[in-house]
């Protein structure tokens, strides 16, 4: 199955979780020039995308994606700032 979600959906993420690109690389384990090319569009190999979006949802984000809007929510239960 396909994981989708725009670069920019990352950049909102991150930043409605207080992430740096350092902090979201070192939590999915891969490098932060792997992190700035997704986030310029640019193809990655699936299993990195699914990990980057696994761990974005394990700190609490939501994708949201429909006919109308796309953006991200984030779970105040599951919410995991940086200390």
């Amino acid at each position: 199955m396909a994981i989708f979600m725009f670069s920019v959906q990352v950049r909102m993420a991150r930043a409605a979780l207080g992430w740096g690109i350092v902090e979201l690389a070192e939590h999915a384990g891969i490098s932060t020039n792997t992190l700035v090319r997704l986030e310029k569009g640019e193809d990655l190999k699936e299993s990195t995308i699914e990990n980057i979006r696994f761990v974005l949802e394990q700190a609490g984000v939501k994708f949201v994606d429909n006919d109308v809007t796309f953006g991200v929510l984030v779970n105040k239960d599951n919410y995991i700032p940086l200390p």
